[in-house]
């Protein structure tokens, strides 16, 4: 107490970072979110990786692991339920954006910043989604945060052992998808490009932390090399493709648009050109950090939009350090993060609406919701009648997410085959035996023409199945009757879920 009494002076030290108000929004958003993951239906892709949570491996065709281990994780605690799977999606999104606001106070104290920055990013559509369903980008963006937030604590009091922290979430990005090299990347530049950095690059925990993210990731380097590098070549034949059209950047340019809502687009975007600004006159770490983390990937994907297509998620790995500049610029530029976090969370509310109610009957074109999340319940159901019908021993589906969703949701005692060169890569058990005499009914979209596998095999039409939500259609699936022979591609018996939901 002073001398008249009056409370002392609060320590700046102990005050705290962050708001009460902040915190329980942050509670609040999440359980709103966790109801949503639980009411939705699963989409093919996530069916596909439960497949891989319960045949585990270091690597798979698609992508590294981390997806696979995430939805084991959650059907542990949850068990094999929409919830189980998409557990993690929620408690993630909440882990980022506390490690996010915290890395935008130590970048730029004083700003404020620490609670705008998470407040737009999860008013992206980006979040939105990506906080309810589960899929490669959540593990991704969850150790792309941290990492970036290791960084900024770096750059807020130089410590060898935040390089520790930084290899660590770096090593376990890597293991969720490939992009995450933008993070080594990225690190290299902004050592490269701070003049009060560059001592680093000769100091060992630098390097230690860089061997750290690799040998995290070197389980699916070898699981590569011990499969002719099969998700190497998959993934990185997208930059052998070069057909350069207008309509790539363009779709690049409305994709992030959409996902980002207009105006957090735009202020991401004048933010980043503000702190590159500011970046140019000082040198200074914190900027570098923000342009390394954000605009370094951007321009790599504006590159490659320039002759292919870039997928509308990829870039969403520029958004925490993006949203930090964006919380970060002038009074001028922040006076339009109100407005444009409330667009965000209207347009966030209307996408959660449609899902799960379908207010709106829109077209499958115009609808992602109907085109990835509804009809699966009853197109199974029709399904399974078509096989009892038809007396079929087993149910097989050439499309990966197709066949996932079949061994998700038919009874459990219906045997489920995946057919596709890619399910030789698992450690799944063929469709061998007594399947290979018997009778099987085969779904396929009727959008797709028959592929080569079923060229070669004999097929008897049965029939049609829709998949449609409220009398609005979103694909018809046409049944054959086959047998499986020895020109049968590579097949796969697919795990069924271990209780009922």
């Amino acid at each position: 107490m002073t001398a008249d009494g009056a409370g002392a002076a609060p320590d700046p030290q102990r005050a705290p970072l962050f708001s009460r108000i902040f915190l329980l929004a942050l509670l609040a958003l999440t359980a709103i979110r966790l109801w949503v993951a639980a009411r939705t239906p699963l989409s093919p892709d996530e069916a596909y990786y439960w497949v891989w949570s319960r045949a585990l491996a270091p690597g798979y065709l698609d992508h590294p692991p981390m997806v696979a281990l995430f939805i084991r994780a959650g059907t542990s605690l949850a068990g094999e339920t929409t919830l189980g799977v998409r557990l993690l999606a929620p408690l993630s999104a909440l882990l980022g954006s506390w490690l996010l606001a915290d890395a935008a106070e130590r970048l730029f104290p004083g700003r404020r910043a620490g609670e705008t920055a998470p407040l737009l990013f999860n008013a992206t559509l980006v979040m939105a989604a990506g906080a309810v369903v589960m899929t490669p980008d959540t593990p991704l963006l969850l150790f792309w945060t941290a990492s970036f937030w290791a960084l900024a604590r770096f750059s807020a009091r130089p410590r060898g052992g935040w390089w520790w922290l930084a290899g660590l979430f770096a090593g376990l990005a890597l293991l969720s998808k490939y992009t995450a090299l933008f993070l080594l990347l990225g690190g290299l530049v902004w050592l490269l490009s701070v003049p009060l950095l560059r001592p680093w690059l000769m100091r060992w925990p630098v390097w230690a932390g860089l061997a750290l993210a690799a040998l995290l990731f070197a389980p699916t380097l070898a699981w590569n090399a011990a499969h002719g590098w099969a998700s190497f070549l998959k993934q990185g034949g997208r930059n052998a493709v070069w057909h350069p059209s207008p309509r790539f950047l363009g779709e690049l340019i409305a994709g992030q648009a959409g996902l980002a809502t207009p105006l957090i687009f735009l202020l991401a975007i004048a933010a980043m050109a503000w702190m590159a600004r500011a970046f140019w006159r000082s040198r200074t770490a914190g900027p570098g950090l923000v342009l390394a983390l954000s605009l370094l990937p951007a321009l790599v994907f504006l590159e490659h939009a320039i002759g292919d297509r870039v997928q509308a998620n990829w870039p969403a790995i520029c958004y925490p350090a993006a949203l930090v500049a964006a919380a970060a610029c002038g009074a001028r530029w922040r006076r339009a993060v109100i407005p444009a976090a409330a667009l965000g969370f209207a347009l966030a509310g209307l996408v959660y609406w449609q899902a799960l109610a379908a207010p709106f009957p829109l077209p499958r074109a115009l609808d992602p919701t109907l085109a990835r999340l509804s009809g699966w319940r009853a197109w199974a159901d029709g399904i399974e009648a078509a096989r009892q019908a038809s007396g079929a021993a087993f149910v097989a589906d050439e499309n990966y997410g197709e066949a996932a969703m079949l061994a998700w949701l038919l009874p459990r005692d219906v045997v489920v085959v995946g057919l596709a060169p890619r399910w030789a890569l698992f450690s799944l058990p063929p469709a061998g035996g007594a399947l290979a005499a018997a009778p099987g009914l085969l779904v396929e979209s009727a959008r797709r023409a028959p592929s080569a596998p079923t060229r070669g095999l004999a097929l008897t039409p049965l029939g049609e199945v829709a998949r449609a939500r409220r009398g609005v259609t979103a694909e018809r699936y046409r049944l054959y009757r086959l047998h499986l022979g020895e020109e049968a591609p590579p097949t796969a018996l697919l795990p069924r879920p271990r209780e009922r939901f």
